[in-house]
């Protein structure tokens, strides 16, 4: 994720206050419209292109702007959008931001797959084909952006965090805190800024009564307590993590990213993660959890009831 806060950019003397939002299509352009309503901002999606410099011609609103574009607007094209930033960049009553949704095609392909929808650019076609395209046609919109937010491996709940992180105006005093459980054989999240392996501690998958459970049931947490080296591990963790945390806001850091990895990322890390999410919060911090395996199996699920 790249860019510069909202808030940073913005000149007091400058009538409007303006963010396009804009990616292909399935990478969270909604998601993020609306968490920026939810910070207060006038949202606007798939206004045409060409109606934009009227918008900013009329008097102020009085708050910050959204206007959502994709290729579904009605006269979209690379160029026209390119040659809109440009305008409206060198226009002094306005703060422009460009915030580009971005995401794997392999990851779109499979969101696709899901939600059986048809691609807004091959509705005779695959998904596929129109992935491949989308991505090719943005490409230099994408060169542009001011933020660049990549989506591949966030949820919703992730993407109106870091929303709120680069938007908000009046963030929170308070350092945010993320903690997220995942198995290694998926890989790293990515972003992450501290990483502890619990695949040390004793597996409640080997246990037929917990095998289906995950670790925020009481009796898979009770298993892994059981290990003697729980204690030791949880009580060194915390401390360096609450040693850490005021220094890394002292330096200005205004989110922190923890990640529990175990073998299958469903008892060991979420047991763990829900222990420290549990922490942290006591100790004051703004803490959100993440547990991306669940959350993965909970959406095949879903989609394989559809």
């Amino acid at each position: 994720m790249e860019g510069h806060r909202v808030s940073d950019r913005a000149d007091s003397t400058q009538e409007h206050r303006l963010v396009l939002v804009t990616g292909p299509s399935g990478a969270g352009r909604s998601t993020a419209i609306h968490a920026l309503e939810d910070l207060g901002f006038e949202v606007i999606d798939n206004l045409p292109l060409s109606l934009v410099p009227r918008l900013i011609d009329g008097p102020p609103l009085g708050r910050p702007i959204a206007l959502g574009m994709d290729v579904r607007n009605r006269d979209f094209s690379a160029t026209t959008l390119i040659e809109l930033i440009d305008t409206l960049t060198r226009d002094p009553r306005l703060s422009l931001d460009v915030l580009y949704l971005d995401c794997d095609a392999s990851e779109l392909i499979r969101r696709y797959s899901q939600t059986r929808r048809r691609h807004p650019l091959a509705a005779a076609e695959t998904p596929t084909q129109g992935v491949e395209r989308e991505i090719d046609l943005l490409a230099p919109i994408r060169a542009r952006a001011d933020h660049l937010i990549d989506t591949s491996e966030m949820s919703p709940h992730d993407l109106k965090a870091d929303i709120q992180l680069w938007f908000d105006e009046k963030p929170n005093a308070n350092m945010a805190v993320s903690v997220q459980s995942f198995s290694y054989k998926r890989g790293v999240p990515r972003g992450i800024d501290m990483i502890f392996d619990c695949r040390f501690l004793r597996n409640p998958y080997w246990n037929p009564d917990l095998r289906l459970l995950d670790g925020r049931d009481a009796a898979v947490a009770a298993h892994i307590q059981a290990d003697p080296r729980y204690g030791e591990f949880i009580r060194r963790v915390q401390d360096l993590i609450l040693f850490l945390l005021p220094a890394q806001a002292e330096e200005g850091k205004a989110h922190l990213s923890i990640g529990f990895g175990c073998t299958g990322g469903q008892h060991r890390s979420v047991a763990v993660a829900e222990k420290l999410g549990k922490v942290l919060a006591e100790a004051g911090w703004p803490v959100s959890k993440r547990h991306r395996e669940l959350e993965r199996k909970a959406a095949t699920s879903a989609v394989g009831s559809g």
